[in-house]
């Protein structure tokens, strides 16, 4: 199995740039995991809510771990959070196309986290 179908696998995800401007990637990734029957945690500093659900702060607000950490966000948002997701014991983090950099993977092999840059709808669509 790889990597990609392990993350695939784990049910609990948290969007880090959800967004509710539905023509937005960090609305449209949110929207398209809770389709395909996933746990999903909207985070964004910015927003309470969306579509009736609490949108949190931050990771560590969360009410459960999540196994995987999608991220729609600035590279620089990406660094300072890869961190935190080792931290947390979080070892699964998705990077959405825009949200890596070098130094984004390099913290994430630093930090033992499995980072991989590819669309998760792109993904999920293979699959169904």
């Amino acid at each position: 199995m790889s990597v990609i179908d392990e993350m695939l696998a784990k049910k609990v995800w948290a969007v880090v740039g959800v967004s509710n401007d539905k023509s937005k990637f960090g609305y449209r990734v949110y929207e398209r995991l809770k389709r395909a029957g996933y746990t999903v945690y909207g985070v964004n500093p910015h927003l309470d809510e969306l579509d009736g659900e609490t949108v949190y702060p931050n990771l560590k607000s969360l009410p459960q771990t999540p196994d995987v950490v999608n991220f729609v966000v600035p590279p620089a948002v990406t660094e300072t959070m890869i961190v935190e997701c080792a931290g947390q014991g979080i070892k699964y983090c998705w990077l959405q196309p825009g949200s890596d950099s070098r130094k984004v993977l390099a913290l994430a092999r630093e930090n033992k986290v499995e980072a991989h840059k590819r669309c998760v709808m792109t993904e999920l669509r293979k699959r169904s």
